[in-house]
């Protein structure tokens, strides 16, 4: 769900390389009504509807249209790993936050402020064939990095992540090391504002399998309490 998800949506249906497909979710959001009408979604499941009066009225008055086109199911069933497994679902989500080893923050602002519940995130992230998070590599132009050393709350384990997309690149994490996946995660997805510091980071923490300084691996979040920017 959110404003990411809807434009990531349109974006798929304006690519003409994009065939046709199916959409299982456990919401369906404004974008998906416009995709139905063109054809470029020839059937959507879902256990809810989060759209605008407009397009509510426009499904009201196409019924015979769309009631062939929309499914509506008790969550018990849009959100069942069994079913979403079977599926082979590719699961499309929005995260606030990543670490440079995979693992995904989707709900609480720099660990402690709610910004929204996890939702059907860790039921679809955690069945689906292929598990895609997305966000920009930045928020409050520049002060804060989607990217940091290691999440301040953790919702999705770096075992369940396997692709991580911002407006920088993509980072396909599958059959990586964690000192790999780290690399690729800073070069493909972070902001270059915050790229030397998450090598610096990288190369100078010790460790062995994973590398961590636990003395500096929240220095962005301090500098954000502090400064009001992870830059200091």
């Amino acid at each position: 769900m959110g404003n990411i998800n809807n434009a990531v949506m349109a974006r798929l249906g304006e690519n003409p390389e994009i065939p046709p497909f199916m959409m299982y979710s456990e919401v369906l959001q404004e974008s998906v009504v416009h995709l139905l009408e063109t054809d470029k979604i020839s059937g959507a499941s879902a256990s809810s509807l989060t759209i605008s009066a407009d397009s509510l009225r426009k499904i009201y008055d196409n019924m015979d249209y769309f009631a062939s086109r929309i499914v509506l199911r008790p969550q018990e069933i849009s959100n069942n790993p069994e079913i979403i497994r079977r599926l082979g679902v590719i699961a499309l989500n929005v995260g606030l936050e990543f670490d440079i080893y995979g693992h995904a923050n989707s709900t609480h602002v720099a660990g402690v402020d709610l910004m929204n519940g996890i939702g059907g995130s860790g039921d679809f992230e955690r069945n689906a064939y292929l598990s895609i998070f997305m966000a920009p590599s930045i928020a409050k132009e520049g002060k804060i990095s989607t990217v940091v050393p290691m999440c301040s709350h953790v919702d999705h384990s770096e075992h369940s992540v396997k692709v991580i997309i911002t407006e920088q690149g993509i980072a396909d994490l599958r059959g990586l090391s964690p000192l790999q996946r780290a690399r690729t995660i800073i070069d493909n997805c972070a902001h270059p504002m915050y790229r030397d510091y998450l090598h610096r980071y990288l190369e100078n923490a010790p460790g062995g399998h994973i590398h961590h300084d636990l003395s500096h691996v929240f220095d962005l979040h301090r500098n954000l309490i502090a400064t009001g920017s992870m830059l200091g």
